[in-house]
């Protein structure tokens, strides 16, 4: 078992039925033993000394029919050291359950609310849970990776892992049995606001992928030509992508300092194709179109003709 001291959200979107999690840790590769989702069934979060069969008994239990309380509650007593787990589950009407075990590292909690279970340890402040729970309550208007996103932020703001940060993830599950969205960022210094910054990247490259792949209730069909012809091109010729040096571009163009990771790492996503544009033209050679135009200022001092 790996102890996951972390924080995150699990949660329903109500338009959609969308299932999703968000989470972050001060370990690496927090995305593959946290989540757990099934589409149409629940989406559920393990951690501290995580156990991932917990999560798989909890969407067992959700699929025959339990409520997220009794399916949390079958699966704890399954469990040897219920004390040392927390998990946070939704079901697919959105209905949430949460647990903290007595022997979770402080400071240790989870609230619940209509569509969402936000739950944490080893938090810098308590203050951190309310942040979350918070922010995704005031963001219902966006779709649900926008407001994972923003309740993933808001416990970063708040505070997060006592013991700092390294990775987190975001993954969503739609009608398909595979994910229509699975991020991760694994080993970084402030993997939340590059996971904000993939988000961006993901939206105009891989959704519009997922999107066309083919479903269990329909025929198979091929990508959009749109799409396949994105696709084809490299990198970073795509919508949303960043050049390799858009930190110092961002820096250049509109002074903010490369130290201020998660604010740069913010701007690369919503104005990457801008700084792209930018970029290209300040690499474009003119010289063939106009020559180059030389204002010498001694000119009306040398007492010879201009040309």
């Amino acid at each position: 078992m790996s102890e996951l001291n972390t924080f995150s959200i699990a949660a329903r979107c109500p338009r959609t039925g969308q299932l999703g999690v968000a989470v972050a840790s001060a370990v690496p590769a927090v995305g593959g033993l946290c989540p757990y989702l099934r589409a149409g069934i629940g989406a559920v979060t393990t951690q501290s000394w995580v156990n991932p069969y917990l999560a798989a008994r909890i969407l067992d239990g959700l699929g025959a029919g339990l409520g997220p309380d009794a399916a949390l509650a079958a699966a704890l007593a399954t469990d040897d050291r219920p004390d040392l787990r927390q998990l946070g589950l939704v079901d697919g009407h959105g209905m949430a359950a949460a647990w903290t075990g007595a022997g979770c590292t402080a400071e240790a909690g989870h609230r619940t609310g209509p569509g969402y279970a936000v739950q944490g340890n080893m938090l810098t402040d308590p203050g951190v849970i309310d942040a979350m729970a918070r922010a995704f309550e005031e963001s219902a208007g966006h779709d649900l990776d926008e407001r994972l996103m923003r309740a993933l932020e808001a416990g970063d703001a708040a505070g997060g892992d006592k013991r700092g940060k390294q990775s987190a993830a975001l993954k969503i599950v739609a009608r398909e049995d595979y994910p229509s969205l699975d991020l991760r960022v694994d080993e970084h210094a402030e993997p939340v606001a590059e996971l904000r910054r993939i988000l961006g990247v993901a939206r105009c490259q891989l959704v519009p992928f997922v999107a066309g792949m083919p479903r269990k209730d329909g025929p198979a069909g091929a990508l959009p030509e749109a799409v396949s012809a994105m696709l084809l091109r490299p990198p970073g010729e795509r919508p949303g992508s960043a050049p390799a040096d858009i930190s110092d571009l961002l820096s250049d163009v509109i002074g903010l300092p490369p130290e201020a990771a998660e604010r740069m790492a913010h701007l690369q996503a919503q104005f990457a194709p801008v700084l792209a544009e930018i970029r290209t033209l300040r690499a474009l050679d003119l010289t063939q179109v106009h020559p180059a135009i030389l204002f010498d200022p001694s000119l009306p001092y040398r007492g010879v003709p201009h040309e």
